[in-house]
């Protein structure tokens, strides 16, 4: 596979998250024990939370079956909005809730809704993220003071990435990388050669940014569905007081805490109350445009450094 700045436009990050369920205040209770806060009342319908960073909602929630909806993708400017709307035959929006800015609404080969969003104003960030100073013996950063960590959710600080299991990896690629530009961070092949994933990060030249944004999968005999979406949260003291917060809550937990080959975070992976799989992560690899792609095998990418064994419905 390519990547090359040859595109429509260019994304700057992931935004958004937006799922159907049927209960909105439970909902909200879940994502609330899970590190979020509320943005906005459900005043039109929808409920949107926030995280302490300057993003002014990360994911949505409308009434009616459980389902993930959609996700939303953040552009340069409007110049781009104006180029996809073009190409796809569609009217540039106002982008709802807070914020404001605009938005190009789309759907990719497999029927996955995707915004397109530009002119979103950021907001303040809420509480300072805690920074626990570590004792390591490389780097002696606390003297004299005894750490106390408060037990309490998580703090998100933002959306990181979206995962999604499709079916034509390849016409998926061309659409998505038509489309913002985007670069390849690894290649997972099959025993057989075929392409299985792909994890995907944005093109900001010479920033460095996560080592995946989004991540395609395509397992035989599993149809394109959402899989997971992962947000950053303080550090690790912060990510193991969120797992026990939410153990001590009674959510399922689905997989962790460990530390990923592929990106190298370290992860936490629960359910919602209808079965959505979210994940806490921190510590992840920060490549910038330059970082050559990299070749990897299914084992590396189902694999970790640490942590327990995933389980036997991961990848469905």
């Amino acid at each position: 596979m390519t990547s090359n700045s040859s595109s429509i436009a260019k994304a700057v990050d992931v935004e958004s998250v937006r799922f159907s369920v049927p209960d909105l205040a439970k909902m909200k209770a879940f994502l609330e024990d899970f590190g979020l806060s509320a943005a906005e009342d459900a005043r039109d319908g929808v409920l949107r939370m926030r995280g302490i960073g300057d993003a002014p909602f990360l994911h949505e929630t409308v009434e009616g079956e459980p389902a993930f909806v959609s996700l939303a993708i953040r552009v340069r400017d409007a110049d781009d909005l104006k180029a996809l709307a073009d190409v796809e035959g569609v009217a540039v929006e106002a982008a709802p809730g807070p914020g404001g800015g605009q938005m190009v609404q789309m759907t990719d080969p497999d029927g996955f809704r995707v915004q397109a969003i530009s002119g979103k104003e950021r907001v303040p960030t809420l509480i300072q993220a805690p920074n626990y100073p570590w004792n390591i013996t490389s780097r002696r950063e606390r003297q004299g003071t005894a750490k106390r960590v408060a037990a309490a959710p998580a703090h998100v600080v933002r959306l990181g990435h979206v995962v999604l299991a499709v079916s034509d990896m390849e016409k998926t690629w061309d659409w998505w990388l038509s489309r913002f530009g985007l670069l390849i961070s690894d290649e997972v092949r099959a025993p057989n050669d075929d392409l299985a994933a792909l994890f995907i990060r944005c093109d900001r030249g010479n920033e460095p940014v996560d080592h995946h944004t989004l991540n395609f999968a395509s397992v035989p005999g599993i149809p394109p569905k959402f899989h997971h979406a992962a947000f950053e949260v303080a550090d690790l003291d912060d990510l193991m007081v969120g797992s026990s917060h939410l153990e001590a809550k009674g959510y399922s937990h689905d997989w962790g805490v460990g530390r990923h080959i592929l990106g190298s975070q370290v992860f936490d992976y629960w359910r919602d109350p209808w079965g959505h799989r979210v994940e806490h992560w921190t510590d992840g690899d920060l490549f910038d445009a330059h970082a050559p792609m990299n070749v990897a095998d299914l084992p590396t990418m189902m694999g970790h450094q640490w942590g327990p064994p995933s389980p036997a419905d991961f990848v469905s």
